[in-house]
């Protein structure tokens, strides 16, 4: 996509409903790194709004994808309302164009989609404490219980197959049997270690099939910094960065939250010593998720949550892996290995998950475990 001028965004700025003129800033705004974000604001200064492009390159259908948004936020607010609550910060508020769509394409193409700015709220880049952790469990389990009785099956697929795992792994597979670059011979533990648990590959969607969980309307992208927390009182506000919002299940939304904030090192450990799956920390966020979302989960989607966690570190070192015999052309890489790092850090993950799993069982089902 071309990049993005002052010129280009003041023309974008200028198709929406800001209740009048606003002055654009080209720097860009927030540590996200798939579409391009922006503040712009009134003349006056009274208030302040996000502007974004979608990356169509990654969204290839920017209108369904604001059908998901739209729909999942009007339902929302729908709750929040009748919860007390205040939908201006509770949930993302979408500004229209001028023509009253949801989205507005430029001339080469682009789509931009603007919101409300949330203000006096912080994103969390890591997770500096306990209580950070459990605050942004209870603020997901809160989104997912509020969307429970949402259709999840009218969502648009907005990345096709996303946590589809055993597609995962028939894509690594294809890559091994390619060996494009003959990578294939220094990683043999490795390859092993993902053979060995093709089968637990299947065990959610099986369920699934099964009848066992239900298809829920999932976010998909549960990193910390997709919760914004009130800076005064340290609350959970909000869950943002909704592109990914399609039908999934609830173990999708839990597992990726521990696969990255229930360990002490970073996704690129080279060190494989220092990788160490915190117990503890899933704990914390187990029992701050389901307070919030458990009341309408059984007791066989609560034993999914344990399956979540192991699941979404494999399905993602598998990817990792994958793009190293591909010749590291999806995930960015800052150093030779370095997928290869990323990989073995959740394989590692993965088996400290797979020593303690009657604990992680325990944890999240005690009454039926």
């Amino acid at each position: 996509m071309k990049s993005v001028t002052l010129s280009l965004l003041q023309s974008a700025a200028n198709a929406f409903d800001f209740g009048g003129p606003v002055l654009c800033d080209a720097h860009h705004y927030g540590e996200g790194h798939i579409n391009d974000t922006f503040v712009v604001w009134r003349e006056d200064h009274s208030k302040r709004f996000i502007l974004q492009r979608i990356n169509t390159d990654t969204f290839t259908n920017p209108v369904g994808l604001m059908e998901n948004v739209c729909g999942v936020t009007r339902h929302l607010r729908a709750k929040i309302l009748a919860e007390g609550g205040d939908p201006a910060r509770e949930t993302l508020n979408v500004v229209p164009t001028l023509s009253g769509s949801t989205c507005y394409l430029d001339a080469d193409g682009g789509a931009w989609r603007a919101y409300d700015f949330v203000e006096d709220t912080i994103c969390l880049q890591q997770v500096g404490s306990e209580t950070d952790f459990r605050t942004v469990a209870e603020t997901l389990g809160k989104f997912q219980n509020q969307l429970e009785d949402y259709p999840a099956s009218t969502l648009h697929e907005t990345i096709a197959r996303f946590h589809d795992t055993p597609n995962r792994y028939a894509n690594f597979e294809k890559a091994l049997a390619a060996d494009a670059l003959g990578r294939a011979k220094n990683i043999t533990s490795e390859i092993e270690f993902i053979h060995a648990r093709e089968q637990d590959c299947h065990v959610l969607l099986d369920q699934l099939a099964a009848g066992e969980i239900p298809l829920r309307v999932t976010h998909n992208d549960t990193k910390i910094n997709n919760v914004l927390i009130d800076a005064a009182t340290g609350k959970g506000i909000c869950v943002i960065d909704l592109d990914t919002v399609m039908p999934g299940l609830s173990a999708y939304d839990f597992g990726d939250s521990i696969r990255t904030g229930a360990n002490d090192c970073a996704e690129d450990e080279p060190d494989q010593s220092k990788v160490h799956f915190d117990l503890h920390l899933y704990e914390v966020f187990a029992k701050g998720y389901l307070s919030t979302a458990g009341a309408s989960m059984s007791m066989a989607e609560k034993k999914s949550l344990a399956w979540g966690a192991r699941l979404m570190t494999l399905e993602c070192g598998i990817r990792f892996l994958t793009d190293y015999l591909e010749g590291d052309h999806y995930f960015h890489i800052a150093r030779p290995d370095h997928n290869l790092d990323r990989a073995r850090t959740q394989f590692t993950l993965v088996r400290q998950m797979e020593e303690v799993f009657d604990q992680m069982l325990e944890i999240v089902c005690p009454d039926n475990h």
